[in-house]
């Protein structure tokens, strides 16, 4: 059995040769391509195509089922980042060390390659020949929820709409449930799904998943106050320009890391009712909550 870094190194090698081969097949304008590329390739630890895998191998089925899943749904993240980096959102100039897309390409093209990624995710499910009918049509559900206004883009609303506004700590874990949360829960049940886990078992996992997806937001709003901007690769303290609700804000930066040790122990206790091998999802949740980036 590989190392939980092998697994890590091995498996995002995959996902990045699918989500390339997956551009390369487009046929589509040089430029709108060019910017796809350009922020795919831009790095990044892969976290929520390695849960599709991760999950899958949880319940002994082979990976390889899940690497288009898991190039759409990094496919979707990217398409996220490119929006969100975009003046109108968040206004950020570097993402990961590099330009931003739209630094490089444009709003315009940047708007086009982040919708043209959302849609190619969705084709990639449903181009997948390893896959019954029935689970495209359940994953194309989940997606589609997770990534859209009852998920990811409403949580984002959301967020904006919090913008110097004082939030509780219950109306500050709906926002990220949706805008951080969703598509780390989606990508866990999707694996679940491909792998044919029970409806107790993808119950057990989506409390998993909203544990770890809390997490993430606490580590990255912790990391927007005490981060290396140099190791992150864009500025930090954007969420005091932005004058956001963060958990150090609201809890003081101690809470927040005593929050962020029970929900990872919340994570790790949900993992451990299940009977699987839980060795690389053990491994991804100790990645989310102690990452330096």
């Amino acid at each position: 059995m590989m190392t939980f870094e092998q697994f890590m190194e091995h498996y995002r090698q995959e996902i990045e040769h699918c989500m390339a081969q997956a551009i390369v097949a487009t046929d589509s304008e040089q430029k709108l391509e060019q910017s796809m590329i350009y922020s795919l390739e831009a790095g990044g630890k892969r976290i929520r195509p390695l849960l599709v895998l991760a999950t899958l191998v949880a319940f002994g089925s082979k990976p390889e089922l899940g690497y288009q899943t898991a190039a759409a749904m990094e496919m979707i993240h990217t398409y996220s980042l490119i929006h969100d980096d975009l003046p109108a959102m968040d206004n950020d100039d570097y993402r990961r060390g590099k330009l931003t897309n739209h630094k490089v390409y444009g709003d315009a093209t940047a708007i086009l390659a982040g919708d043209a990624l959302l849609t190619k995710a969705f084709e990639l499910i449903v181009m997948d020949d390893q896959l019954a009918a029935t689970v495209k049509v359940e994953l194309i559900q989940l997606f589609a929820k997770s990534a859209g206004a009852d998920g990811m883009v409403g949580g984002q609303q959301a967020d904006i709409l919090g913008e110097n506004q004082k939030l509780t700590l219950e109306e500050l874990e709906s926002i990220h449930r949706r805008k951080t949360g969703a598509l780390l829960t989606a990508s866990v049940l999707s694996g679940a799904m491909i792998a044919g886990a029970s409806k107790q078992e993808q119950d057990i996992l989506r409390e998993f998943s909203h544990h770890i997806g809390i997490a993430f937001q606490i580590c990255d709003d912790i990391l927007d106050v005490i981060g290396d901007s140099e190791k992150m690769g864009k500025k930090t303290g954007s969420d005091i320009d932005l004058q956001k609700s963060t958990y150090p804000a609201l809890l003081s930066l101690e809470g927040a890391k005593k929050a962020l040790a029970e929900h990872t122990e919340k994570a790790e206790q949900a993992l451990a009712s299940l009977d699987i091998d839980a060795t690389y999802l053990l491994g991804l949740t100790e990645l989310i909550a102690v990452r330096e980036f």
